[in-house]
């Protein structure tokens, strides 16, 4: 299991000098502190669970692995909620290539939609009929 001290020093100077990330953490500064603040201290989180579980207890929470989530940015720190597609422009094989970032994991419930969506912006990148 990973712990606090598990870090990619080059990867996190890499976030921190993001000039996205910088905008996005001044803007959330209150929320992250107190997020890492839970993050330590279990037991502060038990009265936002409590809005959702009201018997639940200090004595119910267990420390677990965290989770980690992959979110692309824009440089103005504002984040993309949804499929950023790129078209390949400089290419050997005949530009037919579009890129999709920032896909969620979406499990097999939306993977028909999701193939759908893409095959959609390949009829009108492309110009297929």
């Amino acid at each position: 299991m990973a712990s606090y001290f598990d870090i990619d020093f080059k990867e996190l100077w890499k976030a921190i000098t993001y000039r996205g990330f910088q905008k996005l953490a001044l803007q959330y500064v209150g929320f992250g502190l107190k997020e890492v603040l839970r993050s330590f201290f279990p037991r502060l989180q038990v009265s936002t669970l409590q809005q959702y579980v009201p018997e639940i207890t200090a004595s119910d929470i267990q420390r677990g692995p965290s989770g980690v989530r992959a979110q692309a940015m824009n440089i103005d720190g504002s984040l993309e909620d949804d499929f950023v597609f790129h078209r390949e422009t400089q290419c050997e094989l005949g530009c037919k290539i579009l890129h999709c970032r920032n896909a969620p994991s979406p499990g097999a419930t939306s993977s028909l939609a999701i193939a759908k969506m893409i095959a959609d912006k390949c009829h009108v990148e492309f110009n297929l009929s």
